[in-house]
């Protein structure tokens, strides 16, 4: 008799190993799945076909709702360049946004960016964005693009700089500039 109350609490034990490791997996599974549609969403608004690129969006939580927010990360790193973000350069980026007609979805992202400098893999996925988006761009499109945010940036820069907001650009602003015009080639 004992060894068939072992043999029970045994085959009880077993189950429910086996249940926890399967709800692991489906758990996995289903992870794997939503990040499948994500990229998917993601590649069929942006046009990026490149999967390491959509890995990087989709672990950054960009969506293709928020994916109008990366037009706007030159403009963040330029403001924050030189370590703070001074009202004049916050307006300037959020008349920008205003411009682009950004959704509420994505100017959640960007109050966040606004409040608290955005940390560097959100650089490097807005580079890896831009030379997925150069690869699929003829030239006049490329140089288009290239001038609209490298322009948009500046503004932001000199927004703050000089007198009343005009002329002078800080040492490390034109740095990030320089540094953000270095992606498009």
């Amino acid at each position: 008799m004992n060894d068939h109350i072992l043999g029970d609490r045994g085959k009880a034990l077993e189950e429910l190993f086996f249940a926890k490791e399967n709800e692991k997996l489906r758990h996995a599974l289903q992870q794997k799945e939503e990040t499948r549609n994500k990229k998917e969403v993601l590649s069929a608004t942006s046009g990026i076909t490149d999967d390491t690129v959509l890995e990087h969006l989709v672990a950054l939580d960009i969506r293709s709702d928020t994916l109008a927010a990366l037009s706007l990360v030159p403009l963040v790193e330029v403001a924050w360049a030189d370590g703070t973000m001074d009202d004049s350069e916050r307006n300037a980026i959020l008349s920008a946004a205003e411009e682009s007609g950004i959704s509420d979805e994505s100017a959640a992202l960007l109050d966040g960016w606004l409040a608290t400098q955005p940390g560097s893999e959100v650089l490097s996925a807005w580079k890896e964005y831009v030379a997925a988006l150069m690869g699929s761009m003829d030239a006049e499109a490329k140089k288009s693009l290239e001038q609209e945010l490298l322009s948009r940036a500046r503004r932001v820069a000199e927004s703050a700089g000089g007198f009343l907001g005009i002329g002078t650009i800080s040492s490390e602003e034109e740095e990030k500039l320089a540094e953000l015009a270095r992606a498009f080639s």
